[in-house]
């Protein structure tokens, strides 16, 4: 894989390689169009703005981690990153299971889910609609606090039927390097580790109650590149199991974990290596192993991921409709904007915005020869498509294509602002 910084910016396929590391061949090159089966993208969707997404992008992804897996640990995927239906329905025939974050992404796993797929919902604010679909569902709910195992334990009641629960724990640590921590200090999510024990001590209580511990549910962040701090916090987690089975007794006979996989966007971000985290996956394998042979049970142990997984599968195309220059700087003004893809605007969690590989759709041959700022239609300054990127010259009519837009796009963005139409969006 060549390295991220010996891209030549006037090379749109260097970008393309570069940027999506493996996966690049699931995108292909005809003619200087970027194409998908043989033909260009702006021939194979009838208009923009527009998300499209690769099935053979996502079988890809799946198949590179697995690559990477010890048999013993499975695949869920976090329908957050991207609910699109036809693409979820893709994604069953590729994972162990679905984790889901509200009732429509527990109604649409269920939909697509066969028999020996697990279901699991995440959330620190669950409704009581939610609470009984998951128990009249057999879904696992990852608690998130004392006070919704007791909200739990009431809708257990009545409903008749037993809550199938795992503990989601606030680690004292955060995953180093990740976009976004998800543990370590104080955090809505989750319960804090020092209290884990004391909860697996009352375990028979909460199974009176209506709770079948079945396990817990271990994330301390997302979007990393480093793979020496994904492999300690992995480590890092299979010591806080040792020590609460030396403790308390307890092994998690299920147990799902957030590794906090990280997808390249920006200049300078390199792809993961899966081959270089591969032995850190091995040695989570191993050490889960001997836990549950200690324990006298099996774990069954499933990555959480979802960004990392249908990222490279996405293109977000949008459309030049404008060329203006405004006091010595040449704006190409799009049909698309934030209100399709608000990461993209650097408003999505960014503390500062970066810019996104993108490329002119059909002159991917052409040089890169001028610098140009990308706007969207919308009446605000916050609507940037990027800054200061290499083009090759451009004209309206012209097709963007957005790279690594497979996660957190139109369903992360403010679709009904300013009454735009929404993009469409196509699974090929």
């Amino acid at each position: 894989m060549a390295k991220r910084d010996a891209i030549d910016p006037a090379n749109g396929h260097e970008v393309l390689e570069n940027t999506l590391g493996p996966l690049a061949a699931c995108w292909g090159r005809e003619n200087g169009h970027l194409a998908i089966d043989g033909q260009p993208l702006s021939k194979r969707i009838p208009q923009t703005p527009a998300y499209l997404y690769s099935r053979r992008c996502l079988d890809a992804a799946v198949a590179s981690l697995r690559s990477a897996l010890p048999e013993s640990i499975g695949i869920h995927y976090a329908i957050k990153a991207n609910p699109f239906p036809p693409l979820l329905r893709h994604m069953a025939g590729l994972v162990d299971g679905f984790d889901c974050a509200s009732l429509t992404e527990m109604q649409q796993a269920s939909e697509v889910a066969d028999s020996g797929q697990k279901l699991s919902i995440a959330g620190p604010a669950k409704s009581r609609a939610e609470h009984r679909f998951a128990i009249e569902n057999g879904i696992t709910i990852n608690a998130e606090s004392v006070g919704e195992l007791e909200r739990i334990m009431t809708a257990a009641r009545l409903s008749g039927q037993r809550a199938r629960v795992a503990l989601r724990v606030n680690p004292p640590f955060a995953l180093k390097g990740s976009g976004m921590h998800m543990g370590g200090g104080a955090r809505p999510f989750g319960i804090d580790s020092e209290a884990i024990p004391a909860l697996l001590e009352q375990r028979a209580a909460l199974a009176e109650g209506g709770i079948d511990l079945v396990g817990l549910h271990l994330f301390a962040g997302s979007q990393s590149l480093d793979i020496e701090a994904i492999a300690a916090t992995l480590d890092a987690w299979t010591e806080l199991l040792r020590d609460w089975q030396d403790s308390t007794g307890y092994t998690p006979g299920e147990l799902i974990i957030g590794p906090g996989l990280g997808v390249a966007y920006h200049p300078g971000d390199r792809p993961l290596d899966l081959d270089t985290l591969a032995p850190a996956f091995a040695r989570l394998g191993e050490a889960l192993s001997a836990l549950g042979e200690n324990g006298g049970t099996n774990i069954d142990t499933r990555l959480e991921l979802g960004r990392f997984l249908v990222a490279a599968a996405g293109v977000y195309l949008t459309r030049v409709v404008d060329r203006k220059v405004s006091r010595g700087t040449t704006y190409l003004v799009c049909d698309g904007g934030m209100h399709h893809h608000l990461a993209l605007s650097g408003n999505l969690g960014a503390v500062l915005r970066r810019n996104w590989p993108l490329v002119a759709a059909d002159h991917l041959d052409d040089a890169a020869s001028e610098t140009v700022d990308l706007a969207g239609p919308l009446c605000t300054p916050l609507d940037v498509l990027g800054k200061k990127q290499s083009l090759p010259p451009l004209a309206p009519g012209d097709w963007i294509a957005v790279l690594q837009s497979g996660a957190y796009g139109a369903s992360a963005s403010p679709g009904a602002f300013l009454s735009r139409d929404a993009a469409m969006e196509f699974l090929v």
